[in-house]
């Protein structure tokens, strides 16, 4: 099953430059994902009936070109099977010449909340959202590693609007928490965005976030305040 939804790009999406935000752009996929777990019976208002939850562990994303302020794009969607405990999900967004602009996947597990432990995605549940075989990338998400030093960390502070349903930091915010740490021009040039979600950050009141380089590969790596926990690492190219 493939499902589609429309966006406008607004005030909000764009930065200073009138370019579509990383951020704003997560955002869109994540909300056609929800769109088609609700199909599935799998949605968010489902969670109190089924007692499971999906929950985001990689982004793979890549931009063809930044989607300027006051464009209309379309989002599409589809579930692209089960790897070992891992679903699947990738995604296109068109332009208004039906030209695509981003493309992404994603990997997600499923948590059983009343063993709040992982559970593997059912044959009977996959085909509540009826697989398709069509992929973005030849190659799943990167099981990225932190760069070897750093050049400079910031503390974060955590407020309460950053907490999601499920009971953490919502993985949106992360971006947020890397555009306080790394160089602007990175933000706005960026053509490859991967994300590796590790730990999820509850009950704290203050991250940080770290910026370090490599070759081309810019990195933000969120870590509890102590430095002892890896919440994410964020790499963009």
């Amino acid at each position: 099953m493939f499902v589609e939804h429309n966006f406008y790009v607004g005030f909000r999406d764009v930065d200073y430059k009138n370019n579509l935000k990383i951020k704003s752009i997560l955002s869109y996929l994540e909300d056609v994902a929800g769109i088609h777990s609700n199909i599935a019976g799998f949605g968010l208002l489902d969670i109190p009936r089924i007692k499971k939850t999906w929950v985001l562990i990689n982004w793979k994303v890549e931009f063809i070109r930044r989607p300027k302020y006051s464009e209309n794009l379309r989002v599409k969607t589809w579930s692209n099977g089960v790897d070992k405990i891992y679903a699947l999900r990738d995604f296109y967004v068109y332009d208004e010449n039906n030209e695509v602009v981003v493309k992404a996947t994603s990997k997600w597990i499923l948590i059983d909340l009343e063993t709040m432990g992982m559970t593997k995605p059912t044959d009977v549940i996959m085909d509540l959202y009826t697989t398709e075989p069509d992929k973005v990338f030849d190659d799943k998400p990167e099981k990225l590693k932190e760069p070897e030093s750093y050049i400079n960390s910031v503390c974060v502070k955590i407020t309460k609007d950053m907490i999601d349903a499920n009971g953490h930091v919502h993985n949106i915010n992360y971006i947020d928490f890397a555009t306080q740490v790394m160089p602007l021009e990175v933000l706005e040039n960026a053509k490859k965005v991967d994300v590796l979600y590790k730990k999820e950050i509850r009950d704290v009141e203050e991250i940080k976030a770290f910026y370090g380089k490599e070759g081309e590969n810019h990195f933000c790596v969120i870590k509890s305040k102590d430095e002892n926990t890896v919440h994410a690492i964020i790499r963009m190219i």
